[in-house]
């Protein structure tokens, strides 16, 4: 099934679920108010979303619209918990190569991960709110899960039954604030700003085949002001599972219902295949010519980001924003 969040009822707004060709929508309040809360009780409330989501998909729910992008939240407007990684290595060895470093043998066996925000996402169609292009404005094309309630110390094994959605999410970065930030040795906070995450969340059945691993088996196709951008293979080259990422979250604390896990920038050893974010792109041209050509965002370009399935049909629906200024 396919869930979202209208823009009404709230900070948090309000559950919607969301026909398989996202034409059609359904209110789901007399299940559950929010998605929040849906995973709060998921093993209960999931069956009865199921039940909606195939009389939507056959005509026969009651209450249903037409569904207007421009309506909807993100499927979780808020979250108790972000955390982001970086598991496709071949990001992390470019960038580190760019610059003279190596990567470190942990990297292969311990991920990378931070806390980010999650006290408000950016819905679908939402502006990128900015105070300054000399920031170094990006994106990064990630995937993401959503999890119900980990006990903390799960095995990677244990963990995979814990995953409950997936989604994909623009994890805005502002990469002219992050030297200085990292120098500090104490982690990310004014050069990560708000994400926005896309149209619905998927559960993984919904992902058929492309769903094997704890992983999803689709090309990340981003567009830039309306022109190709990269198309990586969101199942190569991740070097950390979603299992593996939602175990290394919960090592020392549980993970409440509702936290979300970031595969981190989508990119693989093929660089044919293009780029996920503007840093990665302008490494390639580092490595490549000696200095990057390729500028970071400004005010008025516009990102699209989605994945579409074996047909060519959208997954979980496009993240189409623009860069703005903030007033």
């Amino acid at each position: 099934m396919k869930l979202g969040s209208l823009k009404e009822g709230g900070r948090d707004g309000t559950l919607i679920v969301v026909s398989r060709d996202l034409s059609k929508a359904v209110r789901a309040t007399a299940i559950a108010p929010t998605l929040q809360r849906a995973l709060e009780d998921w093993s209960n409330v999931a069956p009865r979303l199921n039940a909606l989501s195939e009389d939507l998909n056959a005509g026969k729910a009651e209450g249903a619209f037409d569904l207007d992008m421009n309506d909807l939240a993100a499927p979780m407007p808020r979250a108790y918990e972000f955390v982001d990684g970086s598991a496709y290595l071949p990001h992390v060895e470019r960038v580190r190569r760019a610059r003279g470093a190596e990567v470190p043998e942990s990297f292969y066996t311990d991920p990378l991960m931070y806390q980010a925000v999650s006290a408000g996402f950016y819905g679908p169609r939402d502006a990128v709110k900015v105070t300054s292009e000399d920031y170094g404005i990006d994106l990064e094309a990630e995937v993401v899960i959503v999890t119900d309630d980990v006990p903390m110390a799960v095995t990677p094994a244990e963990a995979a039954s814990h995953i409950q959605l997936v989604g994909l999410v623009n994890d805005v970065s502002l990469r002219g604030l992050i030297p200085p930030e990292l120098a500090k040795g104490f982690g990310f906070l004014q050069s990560k700003p708000r994400s926005a995450l896309s149209p619905v969340f998927v559960t993984p059945d919904e992902l058929g085949d492309a769903w094997k691993g704890n992983k999803v088996h689709r090309p990340m196709l981003t567009h830039i002001n309306g022109k190709w951008f990269g198309a990586p293979e969101a199942g190569v080259d991740m070097q950390f599972d979603f299992a593996q990422l939602v175990a290394h979250a919960a090592k020392t604390r549980p993970l409440t219902a509702g936290t979300i896990v970031g595969s981190g920038t989508v990119a693989n050893e093929d660089t044919s295949l293009g780029a996920s974010c503007f840093a990665e792109q302008r490494t390639v041209e580092t490595l490549r010519d000696g200095k990057p050509s390729t500028p970071f965002m400004k005010f008025g370009d516009t990102v699209r980001i989605e994945m579409l399935d074996a047909e060519g049909k959208t997954i979980f629906g496009a993240i189409e924003q623009k860069i703005e200024r903030a007033s």
